[in-house]
């Protein structure tokens, strides 16, 4: 099995509370690298706010995920029209790695090329709170196939009404 064969469209679960998402985008790596550490570009496929690359620095995420979605695609209830989090950088190596402290844990986007493409390896750690995983794995899925669609110049799918598909799949899978 090559490299290109092992990625797969949904994330997997590992040691029971740690999030693996792997996907394969167009490269070259010093784009993909914009469109995680600039806000501008960022507000594009997740959430805005500005970032200074130094270890400890401090970063607020804003999401505004009405803004990924098509005006007939609503927002679910019970979900504000926009979402703040505090966080703070945690590491970074330009063009191959950024960890961000998240919650209970942290993201961390590893980036390899791979030929003209770039693999991001997306571990999100300390997802302690079953109930919850689901909707995460939901959310940074349907995220990172709007960054590709950004990335690829294509259209993007609508945040909401997928959000809610993979929700329901993602409940599924990770309750096995």
């Amino acid at each position: 099995m090559n490299e290109h064969a092992a990625i797969s469209d949904l994330g997997t679960m590992a040691n029971g509370s740690t999030l693996i998402v792997q996907r394969l985008l167009p490269g070259p790596a010093e784009r993909v690298w914009k469109f995680l550490v600039d806000g501008d570009l960022r507000s594009k496929w997740l959430a805005a706010g500005d970032m200074q690359l130094a270890p400890g620095a401090a970063l607020e995420l804003v999401w505004r995920n009405d803004s990924l979605s098509r005006s007939d695609d609503p927002r679910p209830e019970g979900f504000p029209d926009e979402q703040r989090m505090q966080s703070h950088v945690v590491s970074v190596d330009p063009m191959r790695l950024l960890t961000i402290a998240w919650g209970n844990g942290n993201v961390t986007f590893e980036l390899k090329t791979v030929g003209d493409k770039v693999l991001l390896v997306l571990t999100h750690s300390g997802l302690d709170t079953p109930g919850s995983r689901n909707m995460i794995a939901a959310g940074w899925h349907v995220h990172l196939d709007i960054m590709i669609a950004k990335l690829s110049d294509l259209d993007a799918p609508s945040f909401w009404s997928t959000w809610a598909a993979l929700k329901t799949e993602y409940g599924k899978r990770l309750a096995q």
